[in-house]
């Protein structure tokens, strides 16, 4: 079994008794949007600045989850393009809203992961393991919508 699908059958199993699957799937991209603001809200090296205003530590989490994509599965990683400039948008917008990013990026995360806790029941010791896997739910999903329209992984 190739490393792509072991990791996609391995977040499925897990994912497989959901108490509450609606709250669960609207709390994942809360928990991810929290998490890169969270990154992208930490203090940067002046070397950081200096290269862009856009490199940070969410931005450097992006790339490196872009690259990891494209070491699992090329097709999969293309797809996955849009949702991680997206990530970046929201971000960008956050940080020149005049919001408090940091303490937004802490409610979405907090709240999100509440929210997998509800979604999971009487799993909750499995939260960790969905933090540990948050960024391969988002490839999963597409790997689902691959499946069905007959895309290859």
């Amino acid at each position: 079994m190739s490393d792509t699908l072991n990791w996609l059958t391995r977040f499925e199993q897990s994912h497989a008794q959901l108490r509450n699957p609606f709250v669960y799937w609207a709390a994942l991209p809360m928990v991810i949007i929290g998490l890169v603001g969270l990154l992208w809200s930490l203090p940067i090296p002046e070397q950081f600045a200096d290269i862009s205003p856009l490199l940070n530590w969410g931005s450097a989490f992006l790339m490196a989850t872009a690259i990891y994509y494209f070491i699992i599965s090329l097709p999969l990683a293309i797809g996955m393009l849009p949702f991680l400039l997206g990530l970046a948008t929201i971000q960008i917008w956050l940080s020149n809203s005049g919001l408090p990013a940091m303490g937004v990026a802490t409610g979405l995360a907090v709240a999100g992961t509440v929210g997998l806790a509800l979604g999971r029941g009487h799993e909750i010791g499995k939260i960790f393991a969905d933090l540990q896997l948050i960024m391969i739910g988002p490839i999963w999903l597409l790997s689902m919508i691959y499946k069905r329209v007959g895309i290859p992984l």
